[in-house]
């Protein structure tokens, strides 16, 4: 049976899968100082089925894993892959919050996707929490102040494969149980990053091993956590509650990394958190209609 819908629970899925990402973030800028990314990915991918693998056999093993929907899954990945591999190498190009900032052009796309294709209803709350959460953005980033670099583009093209992803996930919800997306994800996308990681293998040094096993647990438990947030509400309700990411990333960035966090960050993510707020105190519209994990 399908689990209530229910925003407090999708906000609390939603904070785990922030942590997840953020430490995402740390990990991923360490590895990638040594590993090109495909290599990142690939351990990622490896990693995180092992570390899936005991789930896996507590909710029914293999058998259990089975699906009737395979080409939705394999779409999913090869889009979602594309959009990690992007994503990763930007991570070597741009500050973390501003690759923060530009990645959340993904609710744009999820919002008009999800509205297309999953028949969700975009009201006048969650477009409004998006509007101020995309404002909030646009004031951190502050497009035509700077150049935009290689690094502005190549975010901008995760960011849509992040949100057609993310849509293709939320119908995936409908039948499939959050384990069973989780453990195709990390199969088909093993299989394929295998060969571009295997062209510039390098055998990584044993400092770099923590961080490699981490962005390997994060890999997975980040989009765990996500898809329970979206077995408990709509994708609209789910990509504002994100937003929070960008202050978040502006800290990180600025406590690890030197980078300075100005008053156009601090005015944008004020106004992420008003979205964020505005999203979370409004009321379902209509429950949807999610399978059990």
């Amino acid at each position: 049976m399908a689990p209530t819908p229910s925003i407090p629970k999708a906000a609390f899925w939603m904070a785990l899968s922030i942590t997840s990402f953020l430490a995402m973030s740390v990990a991923g800028r360490a590895t990638t100082a040594e590993l090109n990314v495909f290599q990142v990915l690939e351990l990622r991918s490896v990693i995180g089925f092992f570390i899936l693998l005991p789930l896996v056999m507590a909710t029914g093993g293999l058998a259990a894993m089975r699906t009737q929907r395979p080409l939705a899954h394999i779409a999913r990945n090869v889009v979602h892959y594309s959009g990690q591999a992007a994503w990763l190498y930007a991570l070597t190009l741009i500050p973390l919050a501003v690759l923060i900032s530009i990645e959340f052009t993904t609710p744009i796309w999820t919002a008009i996707l999800a509205v297309t294709f999953l028949g969700e209803r975009l009201s006048r709350p969650r477009l409004a929490a998006i509007v101020l959460g995309l404002i909030g953005v646009v004031v951190i980033v502050r497009p035509g102040v700077d150049s935009a670099d290689v690094g502005h583009l190549v975010v901008l093209g995760a960011a849509v494969c992040f949100g057609v992803s993310l849509v293709l996930v939320k119908s995936l919800t409908r039948t499939d149980s959050v384990v069973r997306i989780i453990f195709w994800m990390l199969v088909i996308q093993s299989v394929v990053g295998l060969v571009p990681a295997l062209y510039e293998w390098r055998n990584p040094s044993l400092a770099l091993w923590p961080w490699i096993i981490l962005i390997g647990f994060t890999g997975m438990s980040s989009h765990f956590c996500l898809a329970r947030a979206l077995a408990y509400a709509d994708a609209t309700v789910i990509s504002p509650m994100d937003f929070l990411r960008v202050p978040l990333s502006a800290l990180i960035g600025w406590l690890l990394y030197q980078e300075q966090i100005d008053a156009f960050i601090a005015g944008g993510a004020l106004l992420i958190l008003m979205g964020n707020l505005l999203n979370l105190q409004r009321k379902a519209v209509k429950p949807a209609e999610v399978a059990a994990s």
